[in-house]
């Protein structure tokens, strides 16, 4: 009888291999990351939590290739960053990342359609516009598409930055305490909404949170202290879907 093949396993999205990154200040240099490691598979949503200063921004930085590691290897969708220069960095992030900071980063002369196809049309998409329209009203702003940042309100304009993430229907989203500049009731519907199309579009997911409620509700918990990932976790909610 023919032995039956084990399953092959998807290669992470993401993998950090001994990861450090060093930098120069008036004090002498600083180790943000001292050598961290971990792999984060297609489709997963991460929490990666922690103290300020301990390191969370950074790596994700360094996993959207924003950063340059000191030493060590990333890798992100099949592709090692280290050989890579700047122009290719930008084009592995454009073809493959969307990321949305705590600040959206809108550019306040162009309205909500153009700040999202902004990123399509940089790629040479000609439907760039028709991608951003269905974007905005996949976020509930479909009829807000001709106001300017100025015109929405902070959720608005996160909703806004969550669209052109999500425009390009990246494998890879990078979110750096999305919801900090916005009250209670606006940043759990912010999330309800970065989940929903992470789920959606099978999109990998780094949070990077001071919300442990929030946290709980990924499918791991990554601590960073000190440059160093302390634990790795899966909550109870993602243990009991399993």
């Amino acid at each position: 009888m023919a032995s039956v093949p084990e399953p092959v396993a998807l290669a992470p999205i993401v993998r950090l291999s001994d990861v450090h990154l060093d930098m120069a200040s008036d004090a002498g240099t600083v180790n943000i990351l001292r050598g961290v490691s971990l792999d984060i598979a297609a489709g997963e949503i991460a929490a990666v939590v922690g103290p300020s200063g301990a390191g969370k921004s950074s790596l994700m930085m360094v996993a959207g290739g924003l950063e340059r590691a000191s030493s060590g290897r990333v890798e992100v969708a099949g592709h090692d960053l280290g050989p890579l220069d700047d122009d290719a960095r930008a084009r592995l992030r454009r073809d493959h990342i969307g990321i949305v900071f705590q600040g959206f980063h809108l550019i306040p002369t162009m309205t909500a359609h153009e700040n999202v196809a902004l990123p399509l049309e940089f790629a040479g998409r000609g439907d760039a516009f028709e991608l951003a329209e269905a974007a905005l009203r996949r976020v509930g702003l479909g009829h807000r598409i001709g106001h300017y940042p100025a015109q929405l309100s902070g959720g608005e304009q996160q909703r806004v930055a969550v669209a052109r993430a999500f425009v390009g229907r990246p494998r890879l989203l990078l979110a750096d305490e999305p919801t900090g500049n916005l009250d209670g009731s606006t940043g759990k519907q912010v999330m309800d909404l970065l989940f929903e199309l992470a789920r959606a579009d099978k999109a990998t997911l780094i949070l990077i949170t001071h919300d442990m409620a929030l946290a709980e509700r990924c499918d791991r918990i990554l601590r960073i202290a000190d440059g160093l990932l302390v634990a790795d976790e899966r909550p109870e909610a993602a243990l009991a879907a399993q």
